[in-house]
């Protein structure tokens, strides 16, 4: 919208109500990840066919495979200021911030974006928690930068009614809607902009699964067809020309499994069953076919493959390498967002940050890979004299913290130095 426009409480319904038209496309890649596809909800067959409606749920695999790889190993959150670090490191023990991380990585994955609401909890600290795009949105402005103006949060309460909050730079306005949307509470907003931040995939916003869900949806359809042709082998209907079985006798055949009929008139009997032609290889090779589309267009690794397990070195990194991409695209997207959490804590008045301290953060990803240690030192040997320490033992996947491990280096070094020196003064001393 215009920035110079003034979001009234009519234009904000409508703007409700055109996000509620969209929430009905987002829930249905959510209903994707915990498995409720097409299959389930097609049209019954007859009662007397097979009518299998097998998942297989590729979706779920690729967004926990994707974000096993991109976040499984936590986001490591430095600042060259202790002071600085140290309050970082409160702020995400108090928000449990791993798990937060992780949470709005797997909903971006889902989504193809999502959100990370800030507020002042009862005791005045900072409040950081995570939101389904389903449930909020941000209206920007019509400008090249696309600025921020408000954010927009709402849901269903018990009752049965919308109510929510939305914000622009100064307040926070709560609002229920009812007969029409009315504010019934403002409060002060002291994060100096909107307390809402978005979390992107991709500038596309396209989930980890979209450009797939169709193959998935084939994948389905293609098995649970292979699945009623083995109930319909189990159940084919038994074939007997040139005589008339009675009712006692076919409950013999049920029963006994064997057929043992002779022929009035001297005629032929035949005997055999109804089966239908084969199409196992046609099968086969469809669904085949649609595993390795599904995994090769997602770009997200087949770890499970049988020889994916016999790669090593450079050959596995070669396997990697159109996931390690998207980890690469994510990542960029995933530092904008939370540079702009930081910004945010930084403007509040009890602040232990200044206002340009968040743009000295540095934040560590580490792909979440299987690591040949051996290989690893090797290298970081061969850096020294070359770079520096902190650059060769970023080299090793073991140190969780370079700048912690330079520091317990370091005093380790300087607790030898005393020893010695201490026992250099005792000789002299003995002398």
């Amino acid at each position: 919208m215009d920035s110079e426009t003034e979001l009234t409480t009519k234009l904000l319904e409508e703007y409700i109500n055109q996000h509620k038209a969209e929430a009905i496309k987002l829930r249905k890649k959510m209903d994707m990840y915990k498995g409720q596809h097409d299959i389930l909800s097609r049209d019954p067959k007859e009662a007397f066919k097979p009518d299998n409606r097998l998942v297989v749920n590729f979706a779920k695999y690729i967004v926990d495979t994707l974000n096993g790889f991109f976040i499984g190993i936590p986001v490591k959150t430095v600042h060259d200021n202790s002071s600085v670090s140290d309050y970082i490191e409160f702020i995400q023990k108090y928000n449990d911030q791993d798990d937060n991380n992780a949470e709005l990585s797997k909903l971006c994955s889902i989504y193809g974006h999502a959100y990370e609401l800030l507020y002042l909890d009862e005791n005045a600290q900072v409040g950081i928690t995570y939101l389904s795009p389903e449930e909020a949105f941000i209206i920007f402005d019509d400008s090249v930068a696309r600025e921020p103006l408000y954010g927009v949060r709402y849901f269903t309460n018990s009752d049965e009614k919308i109510e929510g909050s939305y914000s622009d730079k100064n307040k926070i306005y709560h609002f229920e809607i009812e007969d029409g949307l009315r504010i019934v509470d403002e409060e002060q907003n002291y994060f100096g902009d909107i307390p809402l931040v978005e979390y992107l995939e991709n500038e596309e916003r396209q989930g980890a699964f979209d450009n797939v869900d169709t193959l998935i949806n084939a994948y389905d359809k293609a098995i649970s067809e292979k699945a009623n042709d083995v109930d319909y082998y189990a159940d084919a209907y038994l074939k007997v020309l040139g005589a008339e079985l009675e009712e006692e006798t076919l409950q013999t055949l049920r029963d006994s499994r064997i057929i043992n009929i002779s022929s009035p008139n001297g005629d032929d009997v035949s005997i055999d069953f109804l089966a239908k032609p084969s199409s196992d290889t046609t099968q086969e090779n469809l669904i085949n076919r649609l595993e390795k589309l599904i995994f090769q267009i997602s770009m997200v690794a087949n770890i499970n493959d049988e020889n994916f397990g016999n790669a090593s070195g450079i050959s596995l990194k070669y396997k990697l390498q159109s996931m390690l991409n998207l980890a690469n695209v994510k990542e960029r997207k995933f530092v904008s967002g939370m540079n702009r959490r930081w910004k945010l804590i930084s403007n509040l008045p009890n602040s232990k940050m200044s206002k340009d301290d968040w743009m000295g953060i540095d934040y560590q990803f580490t792909r979440n890979l299987p690591a040949n240690v051996l290989e690893e030192t090797q290298i970081a040997q061969n850096l020294a004299g070359i770079v520096s320490e902190e650059t060769q033992l970023k080299a090793l996947s073991l140190v969780e913290n370079v700048k912690d491990e330079i520091e317990r280096k370091e005093a380790e070094v300087d607790k030898k130095a005393r020893i010695y020196d201490y026992n250099d003064l005792g000789d002299i001393d003995e002398q």
